[in-house]
């Protein structure tokens, strides 16, 4: 049983640094998402639950190192550069503006921060920050997402002593190809990812399997609704997680999967979040959350407060 809760006792990582990443007014990816969830959040009935936390100053711990150990470094100097000369853009869909490559460092520097407030005090926290990461390789950013920040949190949280193996679920609508990409080789980290099939990038095909069958990807067709994942969560994802028996679950929180969304064709909606995250707490109390993407306001941050109160147990 999962006792409730004492006060303050669910983090929120966030800053409003978070929105100067600058996307321009048209981009689904933009800062009004985070003002949605963070006005939702400081109006709802257990606010006072809330632990919120800004996030660790780049330059007060190892940031660029731990990025580097996934991402080519001439990538996060051309990255970099892009930022210094006024911004531009890596592909068609990921904008890049002057403060894009601060904030995306200082996104990074969140998820670890994340990721010790959870194994620190035992309660859950969720990140709330942009840029995403999930659609990040090691070579270029892409979809959005500048780093990987799922993926490196991950791979901090195997530095720590209380951790021998992490998983990641990712219940974004898109395939966390960055992640999978940058984890897949490591034995101690399990990735699992439901997406819709055909949608961007593409990628995560039922036949991945990582290179220690530590990766469970499942294709979920266009019109999917909360039975076909309910299914797919009883009989595919918590018991691939629980085998695992990991020490720590990362979520890509990703909540386009909402009927509501623009960018895809799932038909989810915002409670189906909270009824995946009691589920997930038959694999671990030690939940971090992070946000990937989500693009329908009101479905978003209705979302985010179905995941947070089913995590407190309300």
């Amino acid at each position: 049983m999962h006792h409730a809760l004492t006060l303050a006792d669910f983090g929120v990582i966030y800053s409003p640094d978070f929105l100067t990443h600058d996307t321009g007014s048209f981009h689904p990816e933009n800062a009004g998402r985070l003002k949605a969830i963070v006005a939702a959040l400081e109006t709802v009935a257990w606010a006072d639950h809330l632990d919120w936390r800004e996030p660790t100053p780049v330059n007060q711990r190892d940031v660029d190192t731990l990025i580097a150990q996934l991402h080519n470094p001439r990538y996060v100097t051309a990255l970099r550069e892009i930022a210094h000369s006024g911004g531009g853009h890596i592909d068609g869909d990921t904008v890049v503006s002057e403060a894009s490559y601060a904030v995306a460092r200082l996104a990074v520097s969140a998820w670890l921060d994340g990721v010790d407030y959870v194994l620190e005090t035992g309660h859950s926290a969720f990140v709330l920050a942009r840029p995403p990461g999930h659609h990040a390789v090691r070579d270029r950013g892409m979809g959005f997402c500048l780093f990987s920040n799922a993926a490196i949190a991950a791979h901090y949280a195997l530095e720590q002593s209380a951790v021998n193996r992490v998983a990641i679920l990712d219940w974004d609508v898109h395939h966390g190809n960055g992640t999978q990409a940058l984890v897949e080789e490591n034995a101690a980290i399990a990735y699992c990812s439901l997406h819709q099939l055909p949608a961007y990038p593409g990628t995560g095909q039922s036949s991945e399997t990582g290179f220690h069958q530590n990766v469970l990807n499942l294709p979920m067709p266009p019109g999917s609704a909360s039975g076909d994942y309910q299914v797919k969560f009883d009989q595919k994802v918590i018991p691939f997680l629980k085998s695992f028996a990991p020490d720590l679950l990362v979520i890509s929180a990703g909540y386009d999967a909402n009927a509501a969304d623009p960018l895809a064709n799932v038909n989810l909606s915002p409670k189906d979040f909270g009824l995946f995250t009691r589920q997930c707490l038959n694999v671990t109390d030690k939940i971090l959350f992070g946000l990937e993407g989500g693009y329908d306001y009101n479905a978003l941050s209705e979302s985010v407060l179905a995941t947070i109160s089913a995590r407190l147990g309300f």
